[in-house]
């Protein structure tokens, strides 16, 4: 995890490696949907499921497509927005691996987005 980010460094190394994303631009383009995100937060714990939380951060699982919208309202392109998707992804299933529930996150994530949120959020 960066100051800016909830997603581990190692999660991005991974992503960036499969994303056709510079991997430069990747911790920025997180940290952007991040705090595009936030704010949103009380609205996705009524909405959301929230499958996972810590001292760090909150993983919910939202509606397949979340990240082409942030993606579009940010200025994004489809190669962007699926970076992002997929950091968060890799994510959730790096809490997953931990957690004993990477089968049950991988199932989860073939019909929702999973969007990662800083604790503090």
């Amino acid at each position: 995890m960066t100051e800016d980010n909830p997603v581990e460094g190692q999660v991005l190394v991974l992503t960036a490696a499969k994303a056709s994303v510079d991997g430069r631009r990747l911790p920025e383009l997180v940290a952007a949907g991040r705090r595009a995100v936030e704010p949103r937060v009380d609205e996705f714990r009524r909405r959301f499921e929230c499958v996972h939380e810590d001292d760090v951060r909150a993983v919910f699982l939202a509606p397949e497509g979340f990240w082409a919208e942030v993606g579009e309202a940010l200025g994004w392109s489809r190669r962007e927005h699926e970076a992002v998707a997929r950091a968060h992804a890799e994510q959730l299933l790096r809490v997953g691996g931990r957690e004993d529930r990477r089968e049950e996150f991988e199932t989860a994530l073939d019909l929702r987005a999973a969007v990662v949120v800083g604790a503090d959020a």
